[in-house]
């Protein structure tokens, strides 16, 4: 698989799967990102910025405020509430599954610090139904884009790419999959 967009400027270890007892996971990544961390602060907060490297999003950047994410070619919206807001440090905000309201409890959260090379971040979601552990592909390469995102570059999310990704966590998600998984 050849390096992403801006593999100089970011770490690429796989993220983390993690079981939860309640039968659903967390997923953590960390990353080296050689930007400053009020870059990638706005990349992470500045709707303009998240576009250029995840999605459209409108945000109402304080504590309790809207948190609304549309995937406009999958027909996708969600409403979430920013839960943790501390500038430069941390981010947090539900991510509710809209098809199972079992599972309203869901939230990303983005952590970051300086580091010698940068900025370090750790994002992680938390609470995904089974069925959703393939995203762990789709953050790792939306991932990638966030240092172009930092300069206000835009990088434009691929079906391929991520399909790509997919065999990287291929065994890592194998590990995990549920006997009413093999068939579909």
């Amino acid at each position: 698989m050849k390096p992403g967009p801006f593999a100089g400027l970011i770490s690429d270890e796989l993220g983390q799967v993690i079981p939860r007892d309640d039968g659903r996971f967390d997923i953590v990544f960390e990353r080296t990102i050689r930007k400053p961390v009020e870059k990638v602060w706005a990349a992470i907060t500045v709707a303009e910025r998240i576009a250029d490297w995840f999605t459209e999003v409108e945000v109402d950047l304080r504590l309790g405020g809207l948190y609304r994410i549309t995937f406009r070619d999958m027909d996708y919206v969600v409403d979430g509430v920013i839960t943790e807001l501390e500038p430069l440090r941390r981010f947090a905000h539900t991510w509710p599954d809209v098809e199972d309201p079992r599972y309203h409890d869901a939230y990303v959260r983005y952590e970051l610090w300086p580091n010698p090379e940068g900025c370090g971040l750790r994002l992680t979601q938390t609470a995904l139904p089974p069925k959703y552990l393939g995203s762990a592909a789709g953050w790792h390469t939306f991932l990638e884009a966030l240092p172009g995102a930092a300069e206000g570059i835009r990088t434009p999310w691929s079906a391929e790419r991520e399909a790509a990704m997919g065999e990287r966590y291929r065994d890592t998600l194998a590990a995990f999959a549920q006997p009413s998984d093999a068939g579909s």
